[in-house]
């Protein structure tokens, strides 16, 4: 068994050669990829001494240290009367909740008992460069059999989650909660509950992910027209002036293609509605939900039956509330939402959008009869909250300022087969998106295709460039089908970090670059 674990030395030196074998790798494909121009930017290492001094600015006299254990493993889990094989962390989907204090340091050791190499990212978290989890990029991958130790500040409170960054892996059971307090919550809420919805596959009839995306790659493009699959109905969308398309109906809000794979079942908190979690709490509280989509491949319009949903945060920070009947989560994004809770048994659903199917809980305040799984609630025929109509909290708004740098970020696919791409180039082929250290950066993404993806950019929140100028902070966003979405970040933490769709197979199938510090 191979092995990486922490020496007694400072954290911030404990690296060891593993990773820094892994940024040699990062700089030898980097640089492969700009061997058009007359000489190759000088790039920020994933563990250089910029990244440590990031690093080292982020922690504070005193910092606690949360020790944590991860163990991905095979494992059948019970969804709820059907049991599926498949990889999950501690045998479990989801997996053990981590949970830590702003500003506390996680140290985590992940045993890879998988027959497989894989990797932990924890998404949205802007963490030093080399503990990303991103194979060849910031690391190399951790052999089966063996084990790595990750080492971070967890700097801004929030929700998030951890998952792999190897093929396809996502869309097994190998995600898990990763949420950050901050000791100043709770004065408007009373108790909270985290809600992760996932679609599911993995074990099911004989099939697995990376079966699902050699049947994809199988199929190609064949008969698509401007990058959608195959098969897709147009009818839902409309052609506007200069190319543009918008859903025709705001009751489709992600136009008439919502997804790629055909999923048995949908599941919050790794169970089915035929046998629901349940959240208990109390007539009259107010209860936070923290809602992680961990899906692979779909999106989810959320409500809670005879209730109002007030959205406090997106990707963990904190926007102006907007109270709404339901909200729509894209793959990989979070929503924080309020509910004050009436006397009863509730149905909670996370349609799928644009599919058929749904996640169903309850939450149980007091006596009654459960509704049934198929309930459907007036909240859901409501068009659904999206990110466009939030307005990021003050306290996180970026500063006014211009961009230094625009960087267009255009998506694309190839018409013969199963390909997405960034620029013209399918992932590992990529012309990296070179930044400097202290720029405002501009990102310009240009959906080209004719289905939705939610863009995700590692170690950064960027915010959304609307017309008062304040959109929310999110490191995650839906780009629309024919759209085109700008948002702003300041480049304050240096190395290697990928940007990606999240859908998983968008992104295993070539929809990722990196955007690169230069010196």
């Amino acid at each position: 068994m191979s092995s990486n674990r922490f020496p007694l030395a400072s954290p911030l030196n404990r690296r060891g050669f593993l990773a820094l074998g892994a940024g040699a790798a990062a700089a030898a494909t980097l640089a492969a990829c700009t061997k058009n121009t007359a000489a190759a930017p000088s790039l920020v290492q994933p563990d250089s001494e910029a990244v440590r001094a990031a690093e080292a600015a982020r922690r504070t006299a005193g910092t606690t240290v949360r020790d944590v254990a991860l163990r991905a493993e095979p494992t059948t889990v019970d969804l709820g009367g059907v049991q599926v094989p498949t990889w999950a962390f501690g045998g479990a989907v989801p997996g053990p909740e981590i949970r830590v204090a702003k500003g506390e340091v996680v140290r985590a050791n992940v045993i890879n008992a998988l027959p497989a190499p894989t990797t932990v990212h924890w998404h949205g978290i802007a963490l030093r460069n080399d503990m990303d989890g991103v194979p060849d990029v910031t690391q190399a991958s951790i052999a089966a059999g063996g084990s790595f130790g990750y080492e971070f500040t967890a700097p801004d409170s929030g929700t998030y989650f951890l998952h792999p960054h190897v093929g396809v892996q996502l869309d097994r059971g190998l995600y898990a909660p990763l949420i950050v307090e901050d000791p100043a919550d709770g004065r408007d809420y009373d108790t909270e509950a985290v809600v992760v919805l996932d679609d599911w596959l993995d074990g099911v009839n004989g099939r697995d992910p990376d079966k699902e995306l050699q049947a994809l790659r199988d199929k190609g493009m064949a008969g698509m027209a401007m990058g959608g699959m195959p098969g897709m109905n147009h009818g839902g969308m409309t052609m506007g002036s200069g190319g543009m398309s918008t859903p025709a109906d705001p009751n489709a809000p992600l136009g008439s293609d919502a997804g790629d794979v055909t999923y048995p079942y949908f599941l919050i908190n790794g169970r089915l509605g035929s046998d629901p979690t349940v959240v208990t709490a109390r007539p009259g509280q107010r209860i936070r939900l923290r809602i992680i989509n961990a899906a692979a491949d779909t999106a989810f319009r959320v409500a809670v039956g005879g209730h109002q949903l007030r959205v406090t945060h997106t990707d963990g920070f904190p926007v102006q509330p907007i109270t709404t009947s339901s909200l729509l989560i894209s793959m990989g994004e979070r929503y924080d939402a309020i509910v004050e809770l009436a006397d009863g048994v509730f149905p909670l659903v996370a349609a799928a959008e644009g599919k058929t199917g749904r996640g169903f809980a309850l939450i149980r305040t007091g006596g009654g009869t459960p509704p049934p799984a198929d309930v459907q609630p007036a909240e859901l025929a409501v068009a659904p909250l999206t990110a466009d109509r939030l307005t990021a909290a003050e306290p996180v708004r970026l500063q006014a300022k211009q961009p230094d740098r625009t960087l267009d970020v255009t998506l694309g696919s190839d018409m013969k087969k199963y390909v997405w791409t960034i620029n013209g180039k399918a992932y590992p082929d990529h012309a990296a998106l070179n930044v400097s250290q202290g720029q405002r950066i501009r990102l310009r993404f240009r959906n080209q295709t004719m289905m939705y993806h939610p863009m995700h950019l590692h170690g950064h929140t960027f915010q959304l460039v609307n017309r008062a100028g304040s959109g929310p902070r999110k490191d995650t966003s839906i780009v629309l089908p024919m759209q085109t979405v700008e948002v702003d970040l300041d480049a304050d933490n240096p190395g290697q970090w990928m940007l990606h769709c999240h859908n998983a197979y968008h992104g295993e199938a070539g929809m990722m670059s990196i955007l690169s510090y230069v010196r």
